[in-house]
């Protein structure tokens, strides 16, 4: 457990630096990293690994994308009238999904998660600096929208940010509002994701043994304790750095991610 602690105390560093940069959330990270940590210790077996990961890595974000929040909301980066529809509709299907999740196979999972991350991946080497010109759809169909990409989010464990974003830019929202409203989804997907996955996983794992769940207690605490202070720091350079420039870096690394959870 402590091993796996210190470990995570690294990784949180890095998870919220990326969310409050690229409004991710973090779980791009977080999933893969937990997926080789927790059988090479023995907490889980390997074919549970993926569901462990997803759900503490939705329970990490709560903490991670509400720190984000408040920093881009000081930079006036979260359009609030937009946010509040969003962050609804995210909260609807996350907790669907997370209630529901536990009744799909660790290796379909991981296989789902291993194609997400590859298209997620193309999409940010591809990444343009123009915004699309239709207009934001009413309320309700915003809501709409949101609980099906929030339902996607909580499965594999991400905040939201990397869909959210494309779509927020479809639609006309600029980049730098985009992230500071899809950091605000992803604390409706933490929340009501990781709820789901309390629930689902209350009989299978023990508090004795480090659990909520199936959440792991011991990674939870080590990537929060250090991703709380770095992500307002990476919102704050969302107003200096090339974002796009770095969304292409990070798309790389999604690559190698992609072909190690498909393929191994």
């Amino acid at each position: 457990m402590l091993t796996i602690t210190l470990l995570a105390l690294l990784v949180g560093a890095l998870v919220g630096f990326l969310a409050g940069l690229l409004g991710i959330g973090g779980g791009l990270v977080i999933v893969p990293v937990l997926v080789m940590l927790l059988p090479a210790y023995g907490v889980v077996p390997a074919e549970q690994a993926i569901l462990i990961a997803v759900a503490t890595s939705l329970a990490s974000i709560i903490v991670t994308a509400t720190s984000s929040v408040l920093a881009h909301h000081r930079w006036g980066g979260v359009p609030w009238s937009v946010a509040g529809a969003i962050m609804a509709g995210a909260g609807i299907g996350a907790w669907s999904v997370g209630y529901l999740a536990h009744n799909i196979s660790g290796a379909l999972l991981q296989l789902i998660f291993g194609g997400a991350v590859l298209l997620l991946a193309l999409r940010m080497l591809g990444s343009r600096s123009t915004v699309g010109k239709k207009p934001l759809p009413g309320k309700s169909v915003l809501v709409m929208i949101s609980a099906v990409l929030g339902g996607i989010s909580s499965l594999l464990g991400i905040g939201g940010g990397a869909l959210f974003v494309p779509v927020l830019n479809y639609f006309s929202v600029d980049m730098r509002r985009a992230i500071g409203c899809a950091a605000a989804s992803g604390i409706a997907i933490a929340v009501f994701g990781t709820l789901g996955y309390v629930i689902a996983g209350w009989q299978h794992y023990r508090l004795a043994d480090g659990f909520i769940g199936y959440i792991y207690l011991p990674a939870l605490l080590g990537i929060v304790a250090t991703s709380v202070f770095t992500a307002p720091l990476g919102a704050r350079l969302t107003q200096t750095l090339p974002v796009l420039t770095i969304k292409r870096v990070f798309g790389v690394f999604l690559l190698l991610v992609s072909a190690k959870m498909m393929f191994s």
